[in-house]
């Protein structure tokens, strides 16, 4: 069905490969090389990785804090959570390995369109809509990329009529020499920056979405975000956003009360992936995607209601920017879960929000002292820690004195 697939694997056999990470992720890739005959060196930095299976298979394996120590091979699979600058990468480049990833060598074998999604928040609840839209329009569809599913591996199933909608974080565009087809960034706010070495780094990152397009690709962009709306492709670009929106319908074709998601952040996703598919598929196929479409898991999802009180799971709201948008969706003050560990972002716009959004703030994770020490910017939010017991009379669901709470 791929002749280029084909070809790539026979060019495999009797190769040094080395792939660095044995996570759930790369799994399917060890495997791949390994029956295309190539002779596999895993590298990874837990020493207690379960090995029977590699063992059994004959593929070479380097554990524990040395795992990084003389990388080569004619192939490098770098994991996404290594920088491309990293030292031992280098090293192998000077070697004259090849250093590369799994999305780079999907992006060039790949024989269909690829609708690619980026940002830095939305990007999988967009990346989902779109493969909704293009499923409901009667194409056959690849979902994949940062969601989880590897690609390359079913790169040989997919055929030039098929379409791949992939969503791609900061750490694997690094290094990404290829563009999708159809480029979307639905925002961009500081995060991850305790990996990026400055906003500059984690901006360009996002922007090789748009880098490498020709003169027929699409860009899709927030004209609401002041980082995205002053950004073009190389081909046709749009902007959704307000803009779009007339009489509560967007484009001409979706009123925002068909959006069954709460929050604008989701009327932001809605109106990207309809912006990106629209021409591809029909119409009908969009509206009937958006009037079926209840969210992702872990994204201010509903979990249950005990007592009179809802309770959410937004456990991807892993930055403020997230955090900020998901209270925006809630009528009242919650009781908000929140913490993790310190990513170097700004929360001053949260921060000023908490008060009228937030009755209590119960901090978790590695980092509370700092986001503590945040709380100083706040005025009525009465802060706990998960270390103190709960007062008595919260402990009754009957007494819980919130309507909603929220884990972020």
């Amino acid at each position: 069905m791929n002749p280029a697939f084909d070809t790539y694997i026979q060019s495999l056999a009797g190769r040094d490969v080395t792939v660095i990470g044995a996570g759930v992720s790369n799994s399917p890739l060890i495997r791949m090389l390994y029956s295309a005959g190539a002779h596999v060196t895993v590298r990874d930095r837990n020493p207690a990785l379960p090995r029977e299976e590699w063992d059994n298979l004959g593929v070479g394996l380097r554990l524990g804090g040395n795992y990084l120590d003389r990388i080569g091979g004619d192939v490098v699979f770098r994991t996404p959570g290594m920088r491309p600058d990293h030292p031992a990468l280098d090293s192998a480049r000077a070697g004259g390995s090849r250093v590369t990833s799994e999305m780079e060598e999907f992006f060039a074998l790949c024989p269909c369109p690829i609708f690619g999604v980026t940002g830095s928040d939305g990007k999988t609840t967009t990346t989902s809509l779109i493969a909704d839209m293009l499923a409901d329009g009667g194409r056959k569809v690849h979902l994949g990329g940062n969601i989880g599913t590897p690609l390359l591996t079913r790169a040989g199933e997919i055929s030039p009529l098929d379409a791949c909608a992939v969503e791609l974080s900061s750490f694997q565009l690094m290094d990404m020499t290829r563009s999708p087809h159809v480029a979307v960034i639905t925002n961009l706010s500081p995060n991850h920056l305790d990996w990026h070495r400055d906003m500059d780094e984690y901006t360009a990152a996002k922007r090789r979405l748009l880098d490498f397009q020709s003169a027929n690709d699409f860009a899709v962009l927030n004209g609401d975000n002041p980082a995205t709306a002053e950004l073009r492709g190389r081909g046709r670009t749009k902007h959704f956003g307000v803009h779009t929106v007339h009489d509560g319908i967007i484009d001409g074709l979706l009123p925002i009360s068909d959006i069954r998601l709460p929050g604008w952040y989701n009327v932001e996703n809605v109106m990207a992936a309809m912006t990106a598919v629209r021409g591809a598929v029909s119409d009908e196929a969009i509206l009937e995607t958006v009037r079926n479409f209840v969210g992702v898991e872990h994204r201010n999802q509903w979990v249950a209601t005990v007592g009179g009180v809802h309770y959410y799971n937004n456990s991807i709201g892993s930055s403020p920017a997230r955090t900020v948008a998901t209270l925006h969706a809630h009528v009242g003050r919650v009781l908000l879960i929140a913490g993790g560990r310190d990513k170097k972002v700004p929360f001053d716009e949260m921060a000023r929000l908490l008060p009228d959004h937030v009755k209590v703030l119960l901090l978790i994770g590695k980092r509370p002292v700092k986001s503590r020490q945040r709380r100083a910017e706040c005025r009525v939010v009465r802060l706990l820690s998960a270390a103190k017991a709960w007062p008595k009379q919260w402990r009754r669901r009957t007494s819980w004195p919130y309507r909603a709470t929220l884990c972020c």
